[in-house]
């Protein structure tokens, strides 16, 4: 006869330096500092910093919530005795893979555990019933390292925010360099076939811009930048302003009739104007003309002399434009008038995350061309990271236009201002 085999089944898990170590930690902490839902909300946001994955976070998840909520005390003990097979039930995953999970998560420093000699989950219980000793998967561990891991977890989110940001941003720089092409008057057919090519080869460098670095955006939305600034300079802007067939500042519906006196702010008794006339802009007053009224002037009946109106009616297209350059980055189209601009900002607040109620109400409040103008604000303000909530901010100005405190002049000549800044040399 042949000699006797010897059995080949394991009486535990491997034991390593590392495991030995995180059972000492977990041995070792006070229990009572962390609750069971903190450390449930821990475990689902662990994901993100590629320490474990979503099916390792699902388990871990239902082990925790297996946990009585009182074992998270200071007399308590996080143990849990649930076998693999049950385990395997809840997140619908064979044995054999909850135990090699159970062991990635034990080498993860996530859990801890000590198998019985017949691999069974027990509780070893002393002459006064409390639990001495315990054979099962045991969490203190993951007290143990709970601000740790927590300030990883909120640093990914961060970096993740970060990444983000830079990834809207290259997409306005890439959206923005093509639609240069519709200022293309003057330039020659080999300089734009270049300008072309170097932008495709920044759009192939970078690829799918959610998959790249922040530092690799942020430095091709600079190449962006300045690409377009070096075959566009201020051209792009005059364009716009000097345009022949671009509708009046002040005009609304597309119509405008100019019945008042452009020396507003002249005191001459043979230039008067009527009390209830629009008050149109003066190229040598500058923008202190649209202010420049008397009290009893700015009296008069009609919408168009309620408080919040009046910091609507001074605000005119290109001071839009000048105020809110990311959002015309998004659109090639050419706007030559306020209607133009409505039918773009439904787009703009999905991009925004603008809801539809809040858009709805800033119209009926404000009315369709200062809503348009609010939003504007909204999303330059949302695309400079200055508005975390762009719906709430939008209805935050709706509120105020409500009681006469909204000037949205102040805000689209202080952003015009800020951009002039930051683009001049």
């Amino acid at each position: 006869m042949g000699e006797t085999l010897a059995p080949t089944r394991r009486t535990g898990r491997k034991m390593t330096k590392e495991r030995a170590e995180f059972r000492r930690l977990a041995q070792s902490t006070d229990v009572g500092t962390v609750t069971r839902g903190q450390l449930a909300i821990l475990a689902q946001g662990l994901p993100c910093t590629g320490l474990i994955s979503a099916t390792e976070s699902h388990l871990l998840t239902t082990i925790i919530n297996t946990a009585r909520a009182e074992a998270f005390d200071r007399a308590g003990r996080p143990i849990v005795f649930k076998s693999n097979r049950q385990l395997a039930f809840e997140i619908n995953r064979s044995p054999g893979r909850v135990s090699r999970i159970l062991s990635r998560l034990f080498d993860a420093g996530m859990i801890t555990m000590q198998d019985s000699a017949n691999l069974k989950r027990y509780p070893i219980r002393d002459g006064e019933g409390d639990i001495a000793d315990a054979c099962g998967i045991d969490l203190r561990i993951l007290i143990a390292r709970y601000d740790e891991l927590d300030a990883h977890v909120k640093q990914s989110r961060q970096e993740r925010r970060v990444c983000d940001a830079a990834a809207r941003r290259y997409r306005a720089a890439l959206r923005g360099a093509r639609s240069a092409f519709c200022f293309e008057q003057g330039f020659s057919s080999d300089k734009l076939t270049r300008f072309a090519r170097r932008i495709d080869r920044i759009s192939g460098f970078v690829g799918v811009a959610a998959r790249a670095s922040a530092d690799l955006l942020r430095r091709a939305t600079a190449v962006l930048d300045r690409l377009v600034a070096n075959l566009l300079g201020a051209d792009r802007l005059r364009c716009i302003e000097t345009d022949d067939d671009m509708t009046l500042a002040d005009a609304a519906n597309d119509m405008h009739s100019q019945i008042t006196t452009p020396h507003s702010i002249e005191s001459c008794k043979t230039k008067m104007r009527s009390a209830s006339a629009e008050h149109i802009r003066s190229d040598l007053a500058g923008f202190a003309s649209n202010w420049a009224l008397e009290k009893s002037l700015r009296r008069g009946c009609g919408d168009s002399n309620r408080p919040p109106a009046t910091g609507q009616a001074l605000v005119g297209l290109n001071d839009v434009y000048r105020a809110a350059p990311s959002l015309f980055a998004y659109f090639t189209s050419p706007l030559r008038s306020w209607s133009d601009l409505a039918r773009l900002i439904p787009q703009a607040c999905r991009i925004a995350g603008v809801s539809e109620d809040a858009r709805l109400r800033a119209v009926e409040t404000m009315g369709q061309q200062a809503a348009d103008v609010a939003i504007a604000i909204t999303f330059e303000k949302y695309h400079r990271q200055e508005v975390s909530s762009p719906g709430g901010y939008l209805r935050a100005m709706t509120k105020r236009s409500a009681t006469g405190e909204l000037y949205l002049s102040r805000s689209v000549f202080g952003l015009a201002a800020r951009n002039s800044m930051e683009t001049s040399p």
